[in-house]
């Protein structure tokens, strides 16, 4: 793994707008950075990312296996009591869940490490899939990186395929918060995968959905809700005025409400009490279990339900510094032993592998200076040459 410095396409930006990616400099900061970027051998990328993601996903099953099986494990991961059986019949009816991020720490020496699990709205998912593999295309036209090169990437393609499992009758809705642009780019790419898997969609903000007098879901124009790919935290459908009706309604969700148990921080330290030892997992407990005192005076405390690096605090000698202020932490944190992002030239990449209906599918690389890898970190692309 090295990080190597790449000239830029002159017309980098034209061709981002010309793609639809119009979200590489928000408000003037850089996001999308091709400056530089990640050389990985394939046998890191198949050794040491792809091979333990897959291993981990399977793992995180036998943890919601426990968890619908244990209502004190749902207590614990702060999920609501009204909304206990519905996550539990989600995973009991074997609801299909499309994708997820694993982020890891790794360097190219040793294992890498899972820091957390994105398993519910992670995004980044265009430039993944998409911007990034036109850079190494016209990288390697251009003569700035070497013929040859490939890139862990497959999203695309399975995303597509994924969608046409579902078995969706009926229009899709795909649904986001108003006024995220970010957001908004990630649900329309992912509205032309599903049209690219032959269904219908309709897309909406999560504000404008309504309530028929059946119980039902609708859109602006009435139409029923059945299928509804949301771009919105479990966690926060769950606290909406609305959320009641959820387990009622009828309407099907992507991701299924089991994805609520892998989504929160309360995984890693279900995932070390299930499998301690795992040479991917790094050292996690709830912060009120006992045990969590053997991680001494160096560690990470995570809010179960943290969002972009926020209230996550840095305890190392037994001193603590806290990165970005937040709402969360009110319902409850886990330890996990300190492992530090390695820093290249002075950046610190997280490896970011991505997960389509399960299986190991992409990658992506997030930089920054700091400790926690913040929504302003810059992507940078990877490409992989023996």
């Amino acid at each position: 793994m090295e990080r190597l410095p790449v000239r830029p396409r002159d017309n980098w930006r034209e061709v981002a707008e010309a793609h639809g990616f119009t979200f590489h400099t928000p408000d003037g900061e850089r996001y999308w950075d091709e400056t530089h970027a990640y050389r990985f051998t394939l046998r890191e990328i198949e050794d040491d990312l792809e091979d333990p993601a897959e291993e981990l996903e399977q793992m995180c099953f036998e943890v919601v296996e426990q968890a619908v099986a244990d209502e004190e494990v749902l207590k614990r991961l702060a999920i609501p009591e009204m909304f206990r059986d519905y996550v539990a019949g989600s995973w009991r009816n074997r609801e299909r869940n499309l994708y997820g991020r694993m982020d890891f720490r790794y360097d190219g020496n040793g294992q890498a490490k899972l820091y957390e699990y994105n398993a519910d709205t992670p995004t980044s998912l265009y430039e993944s899939a998409i911007f990034q593999w036109v850079w190494l295309e016209q990288a390697m036209e251009q003569g700035l990186i070497p013929e040859g090169a490939d890139q862990f990437n497959s999203l695309h393609e399975r995303l597509t395929g994924a969608f046409g499992r579902f078995g969706i009758e009926g229009p899709l809705h795909l649904a986001c918060a108003r006024d995220t642009d970010e957001d908004l780019g990630t649900i329309e790419y992912l509205e032309d995968c599903a049209r690219q898997a032959g269904l219908a969609t309709r897309r909406m903000f999560i504000e404008d959905i309504g309530l028929a007098d059946n119980g039902r879901f609708t859109d602006l124009d009435d139409e029923p809700v059945r299928w509804l790919f949301k771009l919105y935290p479990w966690e926060w459908l769950m606290e909406e005025e609305f959320g009641s009706r959820i387990p009622g309604s009828g309407a099907q969700f992507i991701e299924p409400g089991w994805k609520a148990v892998l989504s929160n921080k309360g995984l890693l330290a279900l995932l070390w009490e299930m499998f301690e030892g795992h040479p991917n997992l790094l050292p996690a407990f709830f912060e009120d279990d006992p045990k969590a005192a053997s991680l001494g005076g160096r560690y990470v405390r995570k809010p179960l339900l943290s969002r972009e690096g926020a209230n996550i605090t840095f305890v190392e000698n037994g001193r603590a510094s806290t990165g970005i202020d937040g709402p969360y932490g009110a319902e409850g944190f886990v330890r996990q032993a300190l492992a530090p992002l390695p820093s290249f030239d002075g950046r610190r990449p997280m490896c970011g592998v991505w997960l389509v209906a399960s299986e190991p599918a992409g990658m992506c690389i997030r930089e920054d200076e700091g400790a926690v890898t913040t929504d302003d970190a810059c992507f940078v692309p990877h490409f992989i040459l023996d």
